[in-house]
């Protein structure tokens, strides 16, 4: 048949050239050039996918295709072939340049081959299987190895002179990481390649010259490429580890070598020794390769300078300007300064950076990090007691991973710069530094985050510096490049802040913040990271980083014996805090507690002086409109881009929080992964079919090898002890959030029950499941009666009465909650987990005929929890005060629903009474617009679906493709609530 061009399928440039076939198709099929690149990404993607399947079924078909393609680039283009649109300065090739192109077209069909061939045809060490000795697969395997390794040969010794060629040349060499760990031969070559282009001094210029871009992008390249092939592949390089550290020292010694790539090294480093097999030298070597980021983190003026608001200013040129304004654009003082922060946010990303390398290997070892040997882990998967499931030494947790030990160093120098950077935002600070012209914008946000505020979604703008960026919109006239300090400080301090945050996460998750070691510091971390003031007056953009960075990885990776003395002091301020701030953000757009859209504007430079009277005043009169804004300052930033970020960071705060206590709750993450495996199991076991165990989503190729995960990745060796730890986790965890300290039960519940009303489907469809899990836990808990059956309950309604544009395509969802509720609290029925399922009955209690049994399972949440036995009367008032709604049609909604308890047959139910008191609302309504708050119309609404179905008619196709994308994008996104607020309190 007709030859495969790779390359020709997998690249857009012919298409947008018009040397596709099909280009003069695409060209009428699309107006919009966005929604072009996002059809042209997705069918790049899905042609690498068909690459990749290929591999796994035919692998000499698959890799002979691409060795064809190869040998005819290699002929064609490695030796100064085609030399077009070239550089008209340098005289090398571009971006453009026909060989650049072509040989980019390659890099992704040989990444995916590679990793889509089974192991058979790679690995020759399994003598011993018989699977991997047929003689036909013999033969293919070396028949595929001999050309993977052709193609190795011939990139290692290509030595190409232009800058994008040399940059070709990475990109091949990191697609063939999959295949140096089945042939190693040439890998060193490769990492010593790797590690020649971070040093590249043909690449230097003069003194006194920066690099050029193509350079810059060459060389960060190579670094972000030398650590993924080194992270698949550390083991092969053990025995290269004291060359490798003489290599990396002398790199590290050259002032040409740019602060990206000296971070690469230090991790490319660490990946190597995770590899070593003794824990000491391991951990010996790892504090070697940090000493001097330990050292500079204790040294007196780096003290100083964390250690107060007044001395990180001072060292960050903020102070400065007081006396001398000038100063932020003196040329000496801005490298000056610029020298100050690159060596204190680098000691901070050397020890990430290093950490999370460390941390990874930790996690990929066959204990995947548990410190307990693995001879007593098979024996562990039967016990509900495990003896690491509390304080684990940082001796123990060094066996796995050599980072943990630096801590005791580290975590002092940790909370004094975090505290140091929420202090600086306290309204004392605020009101004073919002008054200088200059130092005001510390608190301004960057042109990067303009940027992504004012691009949302989109793949076509062309960068912070390209056109239609936003360099130089927050301080006018200048950004982040030019040489003034001011539009630096805005990104620094969120890198800073970034950064510090990402290391808290990773205390929690190496378990080292739970260890006796660090015990005595636990009062002073807590006092910073929960500090009712630092958490009050963070910025959404801050808490956001707060609740991913750390607050997700806490809750996991805590011991479940350790959550009252140590989750406790953290999360019930949190929560408290949490359940404020979305109210408060959340108020003017709903218009509730007299608060008005224009308290969302945000902040510009104009605004400073009213802003600093303000929080120099502070309390509510200071934080309301705060958190209305989002925090916002967006210096002279235009109005349009301002009001997308504020609606950017409104939405994204509620969407991290829901998401956040999703993972916590398991209802996504690693732990919904282990309910996930547990209910496989369960199916495999009732149908004595236990093959579907070994097989995951369709969309993956398996080889046989024993059972795999529900996402389709491969089993540990301990997966059973692993699963089971995790699992008593996943009890415990939710039993004591919403069982055993009231505070936090209190504010986390009632501030999902508010999220019911807050429009934004995203987050509202996540709520809906935490519901769910919580009426599964406490709905036989009589204290929580009133939270449920009245404030729950009635918001879950409201949303579905009132028909709110914001709504469609969740209102079943909605229903589903009000189902469970109804049935748990008032007619005695409970559902299985996530509101599944017909409802169960509970037999009557035979000492009195108004109570109902217990369910069996009221303790186990997991499997449908339990019931309230005393029926409650709260939900039928509810109901009964809607409008056209009487208590008899209440009584007569709960005999169908006793009668007819399939999941359909009972939401219809529910469905057909909210549909009167729908209709009954919309007569006494008038026709305000009220935007996304405004009531659906006929077509969309779900109460109305039958009647619409009969008016709805097919429309003509349309000649152009029309896509969801670019229908939602011309009519916009609508939806949301209205807000009478809740006022009662869980435990009052």
């Amino acid at each position: 048949g007709q030859e495969f061009d790779v390359s020709a399928f997998i690249k857009a440039n012919h298409a947008e050239e018009e040397r596709h076939p099909y280009a003069a198709l695409m060209e009428e099929s699309f107006d919009d050039k966005e929604e072009y690149d996002i059809f042209m990404g997705d069918f790049r993607s899905k042609a690498n996918l068909i690459i990749r399947m290929i591999g796994g079924i035919e692998p000499k078909l698959g890799t002979s295709v691409i060795h064809q393609k190869f040998e005819y680039l290699v002929s064609t283009y490695f030796n100064g072939g085609i030399r077009d649109h070239l550089d008209p300065v340098t005289g090398q090739l571009t971006q453009e340049s026909t060989a650049v192109v072509e040989l980019e077209g390659i890099n992704l069909p040989l990444t995916n081959l590679i990793h889509g061939l089974p192991d058979w045809a790679l690995d020759d060490t399994k003598t011993n299987n018989p699977s991997f000795m047929d003689p036909n697969r013999v033969q293919i395997r070396n028949e595929v190895r001999s050309m993977l390794g052709d193609i190795a040969t011939k990139v290692i010794t290509w030595n190409p002179t232009d800058t994008w060629l040399k940059f070709r040349k990475v990109n091949l060499m990191e697609s063939l990481r999959y295949y140096w760990e089945h042939d190693p031969s040439r890998l060193i070559s490769a990492i010593d390649t790797f590690l020649q282009m971070l040093g590249d001094e043909s690449s230097a210029p003069g003194s006194g010259q920066k690099l050029s871009p193509d350079v810059l992008s060459l060389r960060k390249k190579a670094g972000v490429s030398l650590i993924a092939v080194t992270k698949k592949v550390p083991h092969l390089l053990v025995g290269w580890l004291g060359q490798l550290s003489e290599k990396v020292k002398t790199l590290l010694s050259m002032n040409s070598i740019l602060p990206a790539n000296k971070m690469h090294l230090y991790e490319f480093l660490s990946c190597v020794a995770t590899a070593v097999r003794d824990p000491v030298v391991r951990s010996n070597f790892v504090a070697d390769v940090l000493s001097d980021a330990l050292n500079t983190l204790e040294a007196p003026e780096m003290k100083e300078a964390i250690g107060s608001v007044d001395g990180l200013l001072s060292f960050l040129g903020v102070t400065g300007t007081e006396t001398n304004p000038a100063s932020v654009t003196d040329k000496a003082n801005v490298e000056r300064v610029t020298n100050n922060y690159v060596l204190l946010f680098s000691v901070f990303n050397q020890l990430l950076c290093v950490g999370k390398r460390c941390h990874e290997a930790a996690k990929k070892r066959p204990n995947a990090g548990i410190p307990v040997s693995e001879s007593q882990l098979p024996a562990a998967q039967d016990q509900t007691v495990f003896p690491d499931e509390g304080t684990v030494s940082i001796n123990d947790l060094s066996m796995n991973d050599p980072f943990v030990h630096l801590w005791p160093r580290i975590l002092p120098a940790l909370i004094q710069t975090l505290n140091t950077l929420f202090t600086l935002w306290h309204p004392s600070n605020q009101a004073k530094y919002l008054r200088h012209s200059i130092q005001r914008f510390i608190y301004a946000i960057s042109d990067d985050e303009a940027y992504l505020a004012k691009n949302q979604g989109s793949l076509s703008g062309g960068g912070v510096f390209g056109e239609g960026g936003t360099a130089g919109s927050v301080v006018s006239g200048w950004d982040r490049r030019a040489c003034n300090l001011a539009p630096k400080w805005s990104g620094w301090f969120n890198e800073l802040r970034g950064t510090c945050l990402q290391l808290l996460g990773l205390l929690a998750g190496q378990r080292s913040l739970f260890s006796p070691e660090l015990a005595s510091l636990y009062p002073s971390f807590v006092n910073v990271v929960a500090n009712p003031e630092h958490l009050k007056t963070m910025e959404h953009r801050h808490m956001i980083q707060y609740v991913k960075q750390f607050m997700d990885y806490f809750l996991l990776s805590c011991p479940s014996t350790l959550y009252q003395s140590h989750v406790s002091p953290i999360a019930a301020p949190f929560f408290e805090h949490m359940e404020h701030r979305l109210k408060c953000t959340w108020a003017p757009i709903l218009k509730v507690s007299g608060a008005s859209p224009e308290m969302t504007k945000s902040m510009t430079t104009s605004d400073c002086e009213r802003a600093a009277d303000i929080a120099m005043r502070g309390g509510d009169e200071w934080i309301v409109p705060f958190y209305a804004r989002c925090g916002a300052f967006v210096g002279d930033l235009d109005f349009d881009t301002s009001e997308a970020l504020v609606e950017k960071l409104r939405v994204e705060l509620s969407r991290c929080y829901a998401d956040m206590l999703q993972t916590a709750l398991a209802l996504k993450g690693d732990w919904a992964l282990v309910l996930a495996n547990e209910a496989r199991e369960e199916q495999a076991a009732k149908r004595g079919d236990f093959s579907i165990l070994s097989s995951g989503p369709k969309t993956k190729l398996y080889e046989g090898g024993g059972p795999v995960n529900a996402d389709g990745t491969k089993r540990s060796k301990f997966h059973a002890a692993i699963q089971a730890r995790k699992l008593q986790r996943i009890d415990k965890l939710c039993h004591f959030l919403l069982l055993e300290n009231d505070t936090i039960a209190g504010y986390l519940v009632l501030s999902i029950v508010e999220c019911l009303n807050y429009p934004d489907a995203y987050t509202c469809r996540r709520c809906l499941r935490i519901c769910h899990r919580i009426l599964e836990t406490v709905a036989w808990v009589d204290r929580y009666t009133q939270m449920l059956g009245t404030q729950m309950f009635t918001n879950a309604v409201r949303g579905v009465v009132y028909e709110q544009k914001w709504m469609v395509g969740i209102e079943w969802d909605m229903i589903n909650v009000i189902r469970d509720i109804y049935c748990r609290l008032v007619i005695g029925q409970s559902l299985q987990w996530g509101g599944q399922g017909a409802a169960m009955q509970a037999p009557g209690d035979p000492s009195s005929n108004q109570k109902f049994e217990q369910t069996k399972v009221a303790d186990k949440p997991l499997q449908g929890g339990g019931i309230l036995c005393i029926p409650s009367d709260l939900p039928r008032q509810v109901l009964a005060a809607l409008p056209g709604i009487t208590p008899e049609i209440v009584m007569q909604l709960e005999a169908k629903l006793n009668e007819k308890r399939s999941a359909k047959d009972q939401k219809d139910t529910l469905r057909d009474l909210l549909r009167i008191a729908a209709d009954n609302l919309k007569a006494n309504e008038n026709s305000e617009d009220l935007g996304i708050l405004g009531r659906a119309n006929l077509s969309e609404s779900l109460l109305n679906q039958k009647e619409s179905a009969r008016k709805n008619v097919i429309q003509d196709l349309p000649e152009k493709l029309v896509t969801h994308r670019m229908v939602m994008k011309k009519n916009g996104n609508g939806y949301q609530p209205d807000g009478a607020e809740m006022g009662a309190t869980l435990f009052g």
